[in-house]
C-alpha cells in the first residue's frame, strides 16, 4: 500500500501561528486514517496514486461553506467533501482525489478549551474523522456511529492522543 499524497493548505496565518507543529500533526493523522480506513473503499485497491487535501480556514469560510452545503448558517470544526463514492468504479491504475477536509481554527479552538484538551490533539481527531467521511465512514446511525468513534479512538491512540470520546 502507498501513501496517499496529502496536500495542506493554510488559508490563514492562525494555524501556524498557534502551534508551529500543526502540519505535522495534520499530515500524521490523514496518513493514519488513511492506513486504517482504507478497505472501506474498494476502488482504493485498483491504485496506489491517491490524494487528499486539508484545507485549514477560518470560521467565516467555514460558515459560509456549512450554509452553502448543508444549509446551516453557522461555522463549524470540519467539514468533508468526498469526491469518490462507494461502490465507485474506476479503472485501474487512474489517480483518485478522494476529496477535501476543511477545518475551522476559531471553532475547534473553542471547543478544545471548552473541552480541556490540547489543540493539537482535538486538531489531530478531526483530521482523522474528516478522512474516514471521505472514505465512506458515517455516524448517522448508532451503529455507524460506534464503529467510526471505535475506528477514531483507536487511531488516535495509536498516534498518541487520548481517546477523544471519553474526555
Amino acid at each position: 500500500m502507498n501513501n496517499p499524497h496529502i496536500e495542506i493548505i493554510f488559508e490563514t496565518n492562525s494555524w501556524e501561528d498557534a502551534d508551529p507543529g500543526i502540519e505535522s500533526v495534520i499530515l500524521s493523522a490523514a496518513l493514519a486514517a488513511y492506513a486504517a480506513g482504507r478497505e472501506a473503499l474498494p476502488v482504493l485497491q485498483k491504485t496506489a496514486d491517491v490524494s487528499v487535501t486539508v484545507i485549514c480556514t477560518d470560521d467565516s469560510a467555514m460558515q459560509e461553506l456549512n450554509r452553502t452545503h448543508r444549509g446551516k448558517d453557522n461555522p463549524t470544526n470540519v467539514l468533508s467533501f468526498p469526491l469518490v463514492a462507494a461502490g465507485e468504479d474506476i479503472p485501474a491504475g487512474v489517480p483518485v482525489l478522494l476529496g477535501d477536509v476543511i477545518l475551522g481554527f476559531e471553532t475547534m479552538c473553542r471547543e478544545a478549551g471548552e473541552q480541556d484538551k490540547p489543540l493539537m490533539a482535538h486538531t489531530a481527531h478531526l483530521v482523522v474523522h474528516g478522512v474516514l467521511h471521505l472514505l465512506g465512514y458515517d455516524h448517522m446511525e448508532d451503529g455507524e456511529a460506534e464503529k467510526m468513534e471505535q475506528l477514531e479512538s483507536d487511531i488516535l491512540m495509536k498516534l498518541g492522543y487520548a481517546n477523544p470520546y471519553l474526555i
